[in-house]
């Protein structure tokens, strides 16, 4: 039987005290504006990531083994968004001051405002976002709630501690996101999908980076939905594998440390699963540069 956790490590290698790694399940889904399922977005993550090969040829070796990954329970999410938000900070904040690096499995992406409060409770500032997404999450607010999934970036902007915001593979905008991030250039940068197509942004990406503390933040409907359709805000055009792959990899060489990434977004769709297999090993792939520095 494969043990029950990410990556289906077996002991000693998934045992809290043994692991670098700390995987927290978040199963929000409360603003979801299209299509729905995101609740059950970190089970068919946890599930799927039980399939992916411990070996990765580009570090030549099985590397979860070296940093080990502890799974902790899911948290259980009150309804109120609000009060959703500060249950992810307040476990995040407690989890995040062991020091090892906290990876939120979403749900909706008001997760990541959570988890980046709780790790700046912990770890303090200032934090720089690496965001992948198809959305700029900019907007003030989305149907009269300053909370939705298409505000989260705007949330953290505000947020004490949060430094910029580097968005990459964006193709879906209002002109209020626009407005906003043309107003704050030293806060925002948006590399939308066509300039990462053109190979542009990677060079400018690891200067902005370079000394700074990272968050990570991967929706998956920033990559095109021929690798990952699975998600309520589909747009096409997205990133593919390989550029996701080599934003990972410049992020984790550039930045100072990686302390805190999610994988949000994910709406499984019965008997589609290789959308939750590309995402697991995505994000297997994002911690194991995380943790390879």
């Amino acid at each position: 039987m494969t043990p029950d956790n990410f990556l289906g490590l077996p002991e000693p290698y998934c045992l809290l005290e043994r692991a670098g790694v700390l995987v927290l399940p978040l199963p929000l889904e409360a603003t979801v504006t299209y299509g729905r399922g995101t609740r059950s977005g970190p089970e068919a993550l946890l599930r799927a990531s039980q399939q992916v090969e411990l070996y990765d040829r580009e570090f030549g070796r099985e590397v979860a083994l070296e940093y080990g990954v502890h799974t902790l329970p899911a948290l259980p999410l009150p309804e109120d968004i609000g009060l959703a938000v500060e249950a992810i900070a307040d476990a995040s904040a407690r989890w995040a001051a062991t020091g090892k690096l906290l990876v939120g499995l979403g749900g909706e992406h008001t997760v990541t405002l959570g988890m980046v409060r709780g790790i700046l409770r912990a770890r303090g500032g200032p934090l720089t976002i690496v965001q992948i997404d198809a959305h700029a999450d900019l907007r003030a607010e989305y149907e009269d709630n300053p909370y939705s999934h298409a505000c989260t970036a705007r949330r953290l902007l505000e947020t004490p501690g949060v430094e910029q915001i580097l968005q990459l593979g964006v193709r879906s905008v209002c002109p209020e996101e626009v407005e906003f991030a043309r107003s704050n250039p030293d806060r925002v940068r948006i590399w939308y999908a066509e300039e990462v197509h053109a190979g542009d942004g990677l060079e400018e990406l690891a200067a902005r980076l370079r000394g700074r503390t990272v968050y990570l933040t991967i929706d998956v409907d920033g990559l095109d939905p021929a690798v990952i359709p699975a998600t309520g805000t589909p747009e096409p055009d997205g990133l593919t594998w390989k550029e996701a792959v080599d934003i990972l990899r410049r992020v984790a060489c550039a930045a100072s440390a990686v302390v805190g990434m999610d994988c949000v977004e994910l709406a499984p769709v019965p008997g589609l699963h290789a959308a939750e297999f590309a995402a697991a090993k995505l994000l297997y792939k994002a911690i194991s540069f995380g943790m390879t520095k």
